[in-house]
């Protein structure tokens, strides 16, 4: 899995980086032939406006030079004389929306002999900065007058700007770019989860074997001392002697209960992930539950030379709980305090109330936690970075149980600590008041 893993991120990376290579490539191309086919409908759409007035310029000079025996002059066949501004406006919104352009921002001007005759507003503000990039500038030839008299009649263009030119074009290709975007985006996010899903699976691992080398080692140990004292039990002094006998029976009946517990975490763990924790609610008093858990614990503290204080200041301490599981909570808490002390070990475990929770607080002078630590306690088969990997006796399960208890009762549950100075567990569970 570690050879493998880093070949697997960089072949993925690559074709990643060759997937959006090409499509860059490929937007790049596309732009180009849409360009091209935006400039041709453009064009297109001013050589029909062209044609159109050269047809009507044509007729309405024909008309006059039969009716008039004077030959016409320039000023009688000016465009600028036949239309409006707006007329010639609208006549190329019609002939932008034949070519399927329907939003065209631009300005024109019909010029005759070098001088705009008729323009449209902002023509010549326009005109003037004429941006090659983001607009596009072009003329299209009108011949009136062309069959009666050429050499009398000036040739006439009508003068198109399209402005942002370069939007219009990003426009038409909207859902081209917006699709590509997207399945870019749904590939890197496949390449995070196919990333993370490995990772997760390498601590996965990892973890996994930890748990087997903390389980080898917390069985190892009581089979080996039951294993010395049945071979202690079969020597004829030994059964001789009655105190030796009950101190031998003795020892095989603690391991036996210290495997015993092992084997009973284990299996809460595997009812925690089937989520088929049975809980037996009723009202308890939740002080009584703590002074009995700390009581079974003093011992043990005098042992290292530690003490613990207690002081219970709710005032409410009715609770809605599972009796076992709540004393499980409580234990785990202060064993685990205990498991992480230091010389001179001090746990202090005091209660409080609101309107609404019964809180209870468990702050021990321990080694404390790391930021990551705090942040992953709660997790199965986690356990904090103390040296040695059995300095610490236990699976990592402990903390994961008493969130799943704390959450089975509607509770919260929060951890303070600083590396060096303790850690401080607090659990709220609902309160119930007395009728």
């Amino acid at each position: 899995m570690k050879r493998i893993f880093p070949v697997i991120v960089v072949l993925i990376t690559l074709s990643l980086l060759g997937i959006i290579a090409l499509q860059v490539s490929w937007f790049k191309n596309l732009l180009v032939v849409q360009e091209e086919k935006l400039l041709f409908k453009i064009e297109q759409a001013g050589r029909m406006v062209a044609s159109d007035l050269s047809r009507y310029a044509n007729a309405s000079t024909a008309k006059k030079h039969f009716d008039d025996p004077i030959p016409p002059t320039p000023d009688h066949i000016t465009l600028s004389k036949l239309y409006t501004a707006s007329e010639v406006r609208d006549k190329f919104s019609r002939a932008f929306e034949s070519q399927g352009l329907k939003k065209v921002d631009f300005e024109f001007a019909l010029v005759a002999n070098g001088v705009a005759e008729l323009q449209s507003p902002g023509f010549y503000e326009r005109y003037l900065n004429v941006d090659t990039v983001n607009n596009r500038y072009r003329g299209f030839p009108i011949l009136t007058g062309a069959d009666i008299d050429a050499a009398m009649i000036p040739t006439e263009t009508v003068e198109l700007v399209v402005l942002d030119f370069r939007k219009e074009l990003y426009q038409s290709l909207t859902w081209m770019i917006v699709g590509s975007i997207i399945f870019t985006l749904i590939i890197l996010a496949a390449f995070y989860l196919t990333v993370r899903t490995l990772l997760a699976q390498k601590k996965l691992s990892e973890i996994k074997s930890d748990f087997i080398n903390n389980m080898t080692h917390e069985f190892k140990t009581p089979l080996a001392t039951i294993s010395l004292a049945v071979d202690a039990l079969r020597n004829e002094k030994v059964q001789q002697d009655k105190e030796k006998m009950q101190y031998f029976s003795g020892i095989i009946k603690e391991e036996n209960k210290r495997m015993n517990k092992h084997v009973e975490t284990i299996l809460q763990a595997a009812l925690m992930d089937k989520q088929e924790l049975k809980l037996n609610f009723k009202q308890l008093h939740a002080h009584e539950i703590i002074s009995r858990v700390v009581d079974n614990f003093r011992l043990q503290l005098e042992d290292k030379q530690g003490r613990i204080e207690l002081t219970l200041n709710a005032k409410e301490d009715l609770v809605n709980a599972d009796e076992v599981h709540f004393t499980n909570l409580v234990s785990n808490l202060i064993d685990n305090a205990i498991k992480y002390s230091k010389d001179n070990l001090h746990i202090r475990v005091y209660t409080h109330c609101t309107h609404k929770h019964f809180i209870f607080r468990v702050e021990d002078n321990g080694i404390g936690m790391s930021k990551e630590s705090v942040k992953r306690i709660f997790e199965k088969f986690y356990r904090a970075h103390t040296g040695n990997i059995h300095n610490v006796k236990g699976f990592g399960l402990g903390m994961s149980y008493v969130k799943t208890v704390v959450d089975a009762h509607k509770g919260r549950i929060r951890v303070d600590s600083t590396l060096g100075k303790g850690s401080v567990f607090t659990v709220e569970v609902p309160i119930m008041h007395k009728k």
